[in-house]
C-alpha cells in the first residue's frame, strides 16, 4: 500500500514539476532518485534495482534502432534549412491556385511531402507559417481557414513517416509487446519493428491527408470568399521543369527511405543514414544549381550501382568469381569513387554557404535532449516499477468499466491531457511502457495500438488551448493573424483527427493490412 501512495505522489510530482517550468530531464531524474530514498526509508524499495541502471543506459545508446533518430533529425532539419520546402509550397500553389481552396489544398499536399522527408513538426509548422500563411492572407483567404490548415499541415510529421515519434513509439511498443508477453507466460517471444510501425501508419496518414483536402474543397464551396482562387497577377505560370524541380527531389528522397525499409532492403538506421546524404546531396545541389554535375554525377553512380546489384554477385571474399563479376565489382568501386566525390562537393558547398554548422548544432541539441530524456526515463520507470507501479496500473485499467473498450479509452484520454504538458518524447517514454504491457496483454494488436497512440499524440499536439504546434504557429503568424483565429481554425481539423482515430478503431485493418502485406 505505501509503494502505491508513493507511485501516485511520484506521478504527480512529475506533472507538477514540469508545469512548473523545471527541465524535463532534471525532473524525472531527480523526482526519482527522491523517491527511491523516500521508497527505501519506508521498506517499499529494494535500492538493489538501481543496478541494472548502467545496464539499461548502456542498452539505450547501443541501440541500433535509435541511431536512426540523429539521422532523421539531420535529414529534416538540411532539408528545412536547403529551401526546399520555400519552392514546393510556391509550385504547388501557382498548380492549384486557380481553384476556389487550391491554395489550401496544395499547402496540405506541400506539409505531407515535408511530413514525409523531414518528420519535424516545429520546424514545419514555423516554415510554413512564415512562407504560406502571408501568402494566403494576401489573396483573401479567411484567417481561421489559413491558420487552420498550416498547422495541421505542419503537424502530420507526427504520423507520416519516417517520423522520429514513430522511430520512439515503435521501439517502446516492441519493448511493451514483448514484456507483455513475458508476464503471460509465454516462451516463442515474437516482436515488431520500426518498419512495421512505419507501415502501418502509412495508410492513416495519408487518410488524414485526404480527409483535410475534402473539408477544404467544402469550404471553398460553401464559402467562395473563405478560399478565393488566386487572381493572375503576372506572375509566370508553373512550367512541367520548374514542377518536376521541386517535386522530383524529395519524391526520389521519400522513396529512397521510405522504400528501403518498408521493402526490407534496409534497416531504418540505414534508410536514416541514405535520406541524410541525399539531403545533404539536394543542399549542396541548391547551393550552385549552375555547377551542379557532380551531385548528378552522384546520383547517375548510385543507379548505375543498384542496377550492376541487380545483375551480378558482387560479394567480395570469393576464391574465383566469374569474369562479368569481377568486372561489376571493379565497376562498382570506380562508381563509388564518383559517389564520394560528389558527397564531398556537397558538404564542402553546404559548408561554405553557412548551412552545415547550423544543421549540425541543431541535430546535436534536439538528439542530445531525446536521449537524456530517455536516460532520465529509464530511472523514473526503474524506481516506478520498484515501487509496484506496474500493479497499480494494472488494478486501475482492471477496474476500469467497459472492459477493453474502457481500457483504451481511458489511457487515450490520459494521454491525450498529457500531451498538453509533455512532449511526445517524454509521453512515449515514460506513460507507454507502463500501460502498454497491461493493453496488450488484453489481446489488442501491437501496431494498430501504437498507430492509435500516435494519432492520438498529433491531435493534441494541434488541440487548443495548449497544443505545442499552435505555440509554434503563433511565434510565426503574421500580426493580423490573431490567436482566436488560429484556436477556431484549427477546431474542424481537431475533430477531422477525433473522427480517424473513431475510424480506425472501428476498422482496425487501416492500421494492420499494410504491415502484414509486407512483413507477413
Amino acid at each position: 500500500m505505501v509503494g502505491q501512495i508513493l507511485d501516485v505522489l511520484m506521478f504527480v510530482a512529475m506533472c507538477t514539476g514540469i508545469l512548473l517550468g523545471f527541465p524535463v530531464v532534471f525532473t524525472l531524474m531527480g523526482i526519482a532518485v527522491i523517491f527511491a530514498v523516500v521508497g527505501w526509508a519506508f521498506g517499499a524499495f529494494d535500492p538493489v534495482l538501481l543496478g541494472a541502471l548502467s545496464q539499461r543506459i548502456f542498452g539505450t545508446l547501443t541501440n541500433q534502432v535509435l541511431i536512426a533518430i540523429p539521422l532523421f533529425v539531420f535529414m529534416g532539419i538540411m532539408l528545412e534549412r536547403s529551401k526546399i520546402a520555400e519552392q514546393l509550397l510556391e509550385e504547388m500553389g501557382r498548380l492549384f491556385g486557380a481553384l476556389r481552396g487550391g491554395l489550401a489544398i496544395s499547402v496540405s499536399i506541400v506539409g505531407a511531402l515535408l511530413a514525409a522527408s523531414t518528420g519535424i513538426v516545429g520546424a514545419t509548422v514555423i516554415t510554413m507559417g512564415l512562407i504560406a500563411l502571408p501568402t494566403m492572407m494576401n489573396r483573401g483567404y479567411d484567417p481561421r481557414l489559413a491558420a487552420g490548415t498550416v498547422c495541421a499541415a505542419g503537424t502530420l510529421g507526427q504520423i507520416i513517416p519516417p517520423s522520429t515519434m514513430l522511430v520512439i513509439l515503435g521501439e517502446v511498443m516492441s519493448a511493451a509487446y514483448q514484456q507483455a508477453q513475458f508476464q503471460q507466460g509465454l516462451f516463442s517471444i515474437q516482436t515488431i519493428s520500426v518498419g512495421q510501425m512505419f507501415a502501418g501508419a502509412m495508410i492513416p496518414g495519408l487518410m488524414l491527408v485526404g480527409l483535410y483536402i475534402v473539408y477544404q474543397a467544402f469550404v471553398a464551396w460553401l464559402r467562395p470568399a473563405a478560399a478565393p482562387a488566386m487572381v493572375d497577377d503576372g506572375q509566370p505560370r508553373v512550367s512541367v521543369r520548374r514542377l518536376a524541380g521541386a517535386l522530383v527531389p524529395p519524391i526520389v528522397l521519400i522513396v529512397a527511405v521510405l522504400g528501403s525499409i518498408l521493402g526490407g532492403v534496409a534497416t531504418p538506421t540505414e534508410a536514416a543514414s541514405v535520406g541524410a546524404i541525399g539531403a545533404t546531396l539536394l543542399a549542396g545541389f541548391r547551393a550552385d544549381p549552375r555547377r551542379g554535375w557532380p551531385i548528378l554525377l552522384t546520383a547517375a553512380c548510385i543507379v548505375a550501382m543498384l542496377a550492376l546489384a541487380s545483375v551480378a554477385d558482387m560479394r567480395l571474399g570469393r576464391e574465383e568469381p566469374p569474369l562479368h563479376d569481377r568486372i561489376a565489382i571493379v565497376t562498382a568501386v570506380v562508381l563509388s569513387v564518383g559517389v564520394a566525390f560528389g558527397i564531398v562537393v556537397a558538404f564542402l558547398r553546404v559548408h561554405r554557404s553557412g548551412v552545415l554548422v547550423g544543421v549540425v548544432t541543431q541535430t546535436m541539441k534536439i538528439s542530445a535532449m531525446i536521449f537524456a530524456t530517455l536516460i532520465a526515463a529509464s530511472l523514473f520507470a526503474l524506481v516506478f516499477r520498484g515501487l509496484g507501479g506496474d500493479d497499480l496500473v494494472h488494478e486501475v485499467l482492471a477496474s476500469v468499466p467497459g472492459g477493453q473498450l474502457g481500457a483504451i479509452a481511458f489511457v487515450m484520454v490520459l494521454i491525450f491531457l498529457l500531451g498538453f504538458v509533455l512532449d511526445f518524447v517524454e509521453i512515449s517514454i515514460i506513460v507507454i511502457p507502463i500501460v502498454g504491457p497491461v493493453l496488450l496483454m488484453m489481446g489488442l494488436d501491437p501496431i494498430w495500438l501504437g498507430v492509435m497512440l500516435a494519432m492520438n499524440l498529433q491531435t493534441s499536439f494541434m488541440t487548443p488551448p495548449f497544443g505545442f504546434s499552435l505555440f509554434y504557429l503563433r511565434g510565426a503568424a503574421p500580426r493580423e493573424v490573431r490567436t482566436v483565429h488560429i484556436y477556431r481554425g484549427v477546431v474542424p481539423f481537431v475533430v477531422i483527427q477525433l473522427a480517424a482515430i473513431v475510424v480506425i478503431y472501428l476498422v482496425p485493418e487501416l492500421a494492420t493490412w499494410l504491415p502484414d502485406r509486407l512483413f507477413g
